[in-house]
């Protein structure tokens, strides 16, 4: 039950990420550059604060209760710098390439790389799958094909390969989740050396947004890009990053992987709800073959339990 609740709420922030940024990019409040840094930024901003409430409270509870080693096991967990790297080169190319790409396309090409790494490398740690949750898998993503294809169009090169770096650098973040011991540290501190890569990104903004699809400039900002951006960051991307750190121990690579192709359908009704976007019979029954598909799925067999308690 806690592995279901905890992959529903993170999927539906990847949702929301996913809107803020249709929102804010789209509709040219903001550029990509300065998106990704406000988001970083503000990532970080937010969970440095509840990082510091919560270890007072680690350290006033192991002094209370004498639990000493299990609280200093959480405090040395502090991430990597493997999942920042990941983490930072999801978030740009993700913002640089979604402008430059139908919404379709985008999709299309994102998901996919992220399918492709983690089945991958759940194949590679010999995860096993059975017969019918191959068949649930193609059904999902023919599904996904249905929904995403009318509004596809042929990429350019420099989008479309911006865009699979996403996708495999999302992937390897998410596979990096399944050994932290607290994903809120875990989430917090890559967030924290992601900041490093942020002068980085200002200057190849500034002199090498020409080349780059999509330049930095401060005349492209605005108050409501610099909202959406924040709440993408501190929201949907630092609080929903540690609840999806939190489930990914919880689940095998495999269905950690296919449970993603829900991200669309989630996403697009919110769009429904929140933007006044039509609804469509395409919609409905793409996001009834998707979802069914991924229940049976993650239903077929039994989903592991971890072998730790993982603690917040």
């Amino acid at each position: 039950m806690k592995a279901t609740l905890y992959t529903v709420i993170a999927l539906v922030a990847f949702a929301a990420n996913s809107l803020f940024c249709r929102m804010a990019l789209a509709e040219g409040y903001i550029d990509a550059w300065s998106f990704t840094i406000i988001r970083l930024l503000s990532a970080a901003a937010c969970l440095g604060i509840i990082m510091t409430i919560h270890t007072y409270h680690l350290r006033r509870q192991a002094a209370e209760l004498g639990s000493i080693i299990s609280t200093e096991a959480i405090l040395n967990d502090k991430g990597s710098w493997l999942s920042s790297i990941s983490l930072v080169v999801y978030a740009l190319c993700f913002s640089i390439a979604y402008v430059a790409l139908d919404t379709g396309t985008g999709a299309l090409i994102l998901f996919s790389a992220v399918q492709l790494t983690m089945i991958g490398w759940g194949i590679y740690k010999k995860e096993q799958l059975s017969p019918l949750q191959w068949m649930a898998f193609i059904v999902a993503v023919i599904g996904f094909i249905y929904l995403m294809l009318p509004s596809a169009a042929v990429p350019s090169l420099m989008a479309a390969t911006l865009m699979v770096m996403s996708g495999v650098a999302w992937g390897v973040y998410s596979i990096r989740g399944k050994s932290c011991v607290s994903p809120l540290r875990a989430t917090g501190f890559n967030f924290i050396r992601s900041l490093t890569a942020i002068p980085i990104l200002a200057f190849v903004g500034i002199y090498l947004g020409d080349v780059a699809i999509n330049n930095f400039s401060l005349d492209h900002i605005t108050t409501k890009g610099i909202v959406l951006a924040s709440v993408s960051g501190a929201i949907a991307s630092g609080m929903g990053y540690s609840i999806w750190y939190t489930a990914m121990p919880l689940l095998k690579t495999t269905q950690a992987a296919v449970v993603q192709l829900c991200v669309p359908v989630l996403a697009a009704t919110l769009g429904v709800v929140f933007l006044s976007e039509p609804l469509t019979m395409r919609f409905v029954v793409a996001s009834a073959v998707i979802l069914g598909a991924v229940l049976v799925f993650i239903l077929n067999k039994k989903v592991p339990i971890a072998s730790t308690k993982k603690i917040m």
